[in-house]
């Protein structure tokens, strides 16, 4: 592909908007999404269109005229997007945190001779990618952990947190089991079954394991992982009493979600923060990032953005095999790997390697939560 592309971005909330932007100081971009308001703020920038992109038909329909497909769309529409633009022969890079398994699709890229990034985001993505290269530089591990949070700078009472993203993908974090390695063995874990108190890089906050880990299940060899997120003391505990009350069942979903929306649709500024820790033996490495809000971007929507647009330029470049890959991969060779993360850090997002001693347990200043 030449250096100048013509792209699709599917999706133009808080992610796809800064990605349309990011990428039409350089590229031919045309974002597309359902709402005329969300797009209206992107013209005249970016070319826009608005369609209802529910059917596969009308993906395929909007996509056909286009080089390579950005998609930031939620979650439940990710599969059908994957899957539709490797049978039309469009690559991808995908950022939609999809419910369903990228992989099982492999096949079908490799016959369509295209390319497809999938978990291109923050975590899953920028995670995928620093695991990748610890093991590319240890081998395979004995652990990693992943500490993970988009968090509202100043949390308001009663839920001490806010919608950064999709607020349906952001309670299938809590209602989705998390897959977790425990013995080399793919475990399925209750998110909500587990609260700790940590403390991540000067932060007071708690954790519980959530389903981020996806195709890192079958590329990284550790004998345990674990991704966790993040999340201000007290918002997990009133989630969980949700959660056993069956106010998050499914036919209560959607009066559970504008309570939902009411307490945590507000806009305030955000921080995002990740610990990405692998040990073998004696022998550790450890990533730390932390980022803040700056102009009219969330740090949510920095994080993902920036790391997706990294990806999207190396598949621009022809630096990106065919086939569809997992991020993981990029971090593991360290032309991809330096290139995103340059990109990434020239954004003003912190995000230092640093040394620590390795220990049994990984985990530091980790308490049970009793609720």
């Amino acid at each position: 592909m030449v250096a100048f592309a013509k792209i699709a971005v599917l999706g133009a909330g808080r992610v796809g908007s800064l990605i349309a932007l990011e990428l039409s100081k350089h590229h031919e971009v045309t974002a597309v999404d359902l709402s005329g308001g969300a797009l209206e703020v992107l013209r005249p920038a970016v070319s826009t269109v608005t369609a209802d992109l529910s059917s596969e038909e009308r993906i395929a329909e909007v996509v056909r005229s286009f080089e390579l497909v950005v998609n930031a769309l939620p979650g439940n529409l990710g599969f059908r997007v994957l899957k539709t633009c490797l049978r039309v022969g469009k690559d991808l890079v995908d950022v939609s945190f999809m419910p369903e398994d990228p992989l099982q699709l492999g096949d079908l890229a490799a016959s369509a001779g295209v390319t497809a990034v999938v978990d291109a985001g923050f975590a899953p993505g920028l995670s995928n990618i620093l695991v990748g290269r610890i093991q590319s530089e240890l081998g395979p591990l004995d652990e990693v952990e992943v500490n993970v949070g988009g968090l509202p700078r100043e949390p308001r009472p009663p839920l001490y947190h806010s919608v950064l993203f999709s607020l349906v993908d952001l309670v299938d974090e809590y209602l989705r089991p998390a897959r977790v390695i425990r013995g080399g063995r793919v475990v399925p874990v209750d998110p909500l079954s587990a609260i700790e108190r940590v403390r991540v890089l000067g932060f007071d906050l708690e954790r519980f394991p959530t389903d981020g880990l996806r195709t890192m299940l079958q590329t990284i060899r550790a004998e345990n992982m674990t991704e966790y997120t993040l999340r201000w003391p007290g918002h997990l505990e009133r989630m969980k009493i949700l959660k056993e009350l069956g106010l998050l069942d499914r036919q209560y979903l959607e009066i559970a979600l504008g309570i939902l929306k009411k307490h945590m649709a507000y806009e305030v500024a955000d921080i995002s923060i990740m610990e990405v820790i692998g040990r073998v033996g004696g022998r550790a490495m450890k990533y730390v990032l932390y980022d803040e809000a700056t102009g009219r971007h969330s740090s949510m929507a920095r994080v993902t953005g920036y790391t997706a647009i990294q990806v999207v330029e190396l598949l621009i470049r022809g630096l990106v095999p065919e086939g569809l890959v997992a991020p993981e991969y990029l971090g593991m060779n360290s032309k991809t790997f330096n290139y995103i993360v340059e990109g990434v850090k020239s954004k003003g997002i912190k995000l230092e390697r640093t040394g620590i001693t390795a220990s049994r347990n990984i985990s530091h200043n980790v308490t049970l939560y009793e609720t």
